[in-house]
């Protein structure tokens, strides 16, 4: 046990001591309060009818947790890419070496790199909802529209996503894990983010069938964790699984992965 407290004390020095990190979060923070902050007020705008068209006039629900949620739906990135870095900087840059040779039980190195990836994913989960909530709110306020920062379901969802947050950072170490090289990683979180399961998610909510293994998913495992998602403005409450299932469904998948890893490239040689 003392051990992995040295081990976990480690890894968190490794993760605070790097620019890397604090860089992340900035633009997390940015990217997150432009998002939550200009898509708050259009939307508020279309709901209050300041802006019309010809059209019906969209119903988004309840706006302030859909706003909110801009921190996960869009920011899990940030504590995916966090991980994966840390992890695949390691193999890098050769610092396995010295970690190995402190403490040679490699499988404990890992826990305590997951763990301490917990602790930092939720940092940005932090991070993430000042940014969505100061901004959303804002927006909404400007606009007429309840912010609900008096309920305590908006309260549940911020702990929600912090949570969901920091396993995708644990997921994020999985990864880097099972794809050691960083440019590789670093492609595969982006391509499958970005671009698969955005489409593999609209694809799989054509049909009832394929619906129900959508919502397996990582990112949509996410969405149900957290309770609310742009990417469920369509179609809200389909295909969704409960938060216990959706947070049950992500830690699988970073056990998953950092399992799969652990044995194709955790154990290999390190020169």
């Amino acid at each position: 046990m003392n051990t992995f407290i040295a081990g976990l004390r480690a890894e968190i020095t490794k993760l605070f001591t790097t620019r890397m990190w604090w860089v992340l979060a900035i633009v997390l923070f940015a990217y997150i309060a432009l998002l939550a902050g200009g898509l708050g007020a259009l939307f508020g705008a279309i709901t209050t009818g300041k802006i019309t068209s010809s059209g019906e006039t969209p119903h988004f629900g309840t706006l302030a947790p859909l706003v909110y949620s801009f921190a996960t739906s869009v920011g899990y990135v940030f504590p995916v890419l966090l991980g994966a870095l840390v992890t695949t900087g390691e193999f890098k840059h050769q610092t396995l070496t010295p970690t190995f040779l402190a403490n040679p039980r490699r499988s404990q190195v890992l826990a305590a790199k997951g763990v301490a990836s917990l602790g930092v994913g939720a940092v940005y989960g932090v991070v993430a909802l000042v940014a969505s909530v100061g901004a959303g709110a804002i927006a909404l306020t400007i606009f007429g529209v309840d912010t609900t920062l008096g309920d305590s379901d908006t309260w549940a969802l911020v702990g929600r996503a912090i949570l969901a947050m920091a396993l995708w950072a644990a997921i994020g170490v999985g990864l880097g894990v099972v794809i050691p090289s960083q440019v590789g990683a670093i492609i595969t979180v982006l391509a499958f983010t970005q671009f698969v399961e955005p489409l593999l998610r609209l694809a799989a909510s054509f049909s009832d069938a394929t619906a129900s293994i959508g919502k397996y998913l990582p990112g949509a495992a996410s969405d149900g964790l957290v309770g609310s998602s742009f990417f469920t403005i369509s179609s809200p409450g389909a295909g969704v699984l409960e938060w216990w299932q959706g947070g049950l469904v992500l830690l699988a998948y970073a056990v998953v992965l950092t399992i799969i890893g652990h044995f194709i490239s955790w154990r290999r040689d390190v020169t």
